[in-house]
């Protein structure tokens, strides 16, 4: 399943997981990803494979709306908040 972000500044999830890869591609924008104990900036035109069960946000760091595509390798979402 695929998803299609629109975050404003400062917005996103909260730190959660789920029991699939899951693939982050940033189309616009800028946002500051931490997975696990480390945290990286990526920006428009980045992509971040995230592992199956990786503790993992995203918050929109830049000041314009971000955009992103998030594919999870699953038929259906699956999501625990942490």
């Amino acid at each position: 399943s695929a998803y299609i972000v629109k975050a404003k500044p400062g917005q996103g999830p909260p730190l959660h997981k789920h029991p699939y890869v899951e693939v982050a591609f940033v189309i616009e924008g800028a946002a500051t990803i931490t997975l696990g104990d480390e945290t990286r900036e990526v920006k428009g035109g980045g992509i971040v494979v995230i592992p199956a069960n990786m503790p993992h946000r995203f918050i929109n760091s830049g000041d314009t709306v971000l955009r992103q595509i998030d594919v999870h390798a699953s038929p259906r979402f699956i999501q625990t908040n942490l």
